[in-house]
C-alpha cells in the first residue's frame, strides 16, 4: 500500500493547479482560481511505482464555490509522449523530483480506476498510510468482464473527461469512463440509464461540519 510521507512538496499541488486549471475546457471560473483542498481518496499501484490520487479541490474565487475533481498521478521520471498531460514538477522532501500528471492520461491510474469499478482495487484514505476508505463506494452491473485494458483514449469537453477504453479478450468490449470534473453535492448516478454499468461515489467535508457526496466517475457502454 502507498505510504503517505509527512513532508514538503514545492510547489504544492494547489500551486500547480492554480496555473493548470484555468486552461481546462471544464473550468467554470473567469480568472485566477483561489483553491482549497476539499478531500478525495487514493488507489494503490500494484507495482508500487506510481502515486494515484483523486483530489477534490474547491475554487472560492467566484460568487459561488465550485469543487473540481483532479485525478493525479505522481511519477519519479517523465513519461515519454505525455507532455500535454503534465501538470508540473515538484520537489518532494523524501522522494525528490516528482512529475505530476493529469491522471486521466496515465494508463496506470486508468487501469486502477477500472479495477475499482470491478471491485478489484480498494480505495485508500487520502492522507493516511495503509488505511482503506470505506466511504468510497463503487459498482459494476455486469459480471465476468476482463479487468485488463488494452487501449485508452481520453478527451475533454466542458462536461468533463471521457475515457474510451477497450478491455482484453475473451470478453473484449468498448466502454466509456466519464470523469465528473465538476462535483455537485448530492449528485447521484442515473442507474436506470440503459448504458450505465456502474459508478464511483466519494465524499468531502464541508465548512459546516457536514459531508458532501457526489459521483466521481461513471462507466457506460460505448456508443457503436
Amino acid at each position: 500500500m502507498a505510504i503517505i510521507h509527512r513532508t514538503t512538496l514545492t510547489p504544492s499541488k494547489l500551486d500547480l493547479l492554480a496555473t493548470w486549471l484555468p486552461a481546462q475546457p471544464w473550468y467554470r471560473g473567469k480568472g485566477q482560481p483561489e483553491l482549497v483542498k476539499a478531500g478525495g481518496f487514493r488507489l494503490d499501484d500494484p507495482e508500487g511505482e506510481v502515486g494515484i490520487e483523486f483530489m477534490a479541490v474547491t475554487d472560492t474565487s467566484g460568487d459561488q464555490p465550485v469543487t473540481y475533481q483532479v485525478p493525479f498521478s505522481y511519477r519519479s521520471a517523465p513519461v515519454a509522449g505525455a507532455d500535454e498531460a503534465l501538470i508540473g514538477t515538484s520537489e518532494h522532501g523524501v522522494l525528490g523530483t516528482r512529475w505530476v500528471y493529469d491522471g486521466t492520461r496515465d494508463p496506470v491510474l486508468v487501469a486502477q480506476l477500472f479495477a475499482l469499478f470491478l471491485g478489484e482495487a480498494e480505495p485508500q484514505m487520502q492522507s493516511t498510510s495503509h488505511t482503506p476508505d470505506p466511504s468510497v463506494t463503487a459498482s459494476f452491473a455486469e459480471p465476468a468482464v476482463a479487468s485488463a485494458l488494452i487501449s485508452t483514449t481520453a478527451s475533454d469537453d466542458p462536461g468533463g473527461t471521457d475515457l474510451l477504453v477497450e478491455t482484453a479478450a475473451p470478453d473484449s468490449r468498448r466502454l466509456v469512463i466519464h470523469i465528473n470534473r465538476v462535483l455537485h453535492p448530492g449528485q447521484e448516478a442515473d442507474e436506470q440509464a440503459a448504458a450505465v454499468l456502474g459508478h464511483v461515489t466519494a465524499g468531502w467535508p464541508l465548512d459546516d461540519g457536514t459531508t458532501a457526496r457526489a459521483v466521481f466517475a461513471v462507466v457506460s457502454h460505448a456508443r457503436q
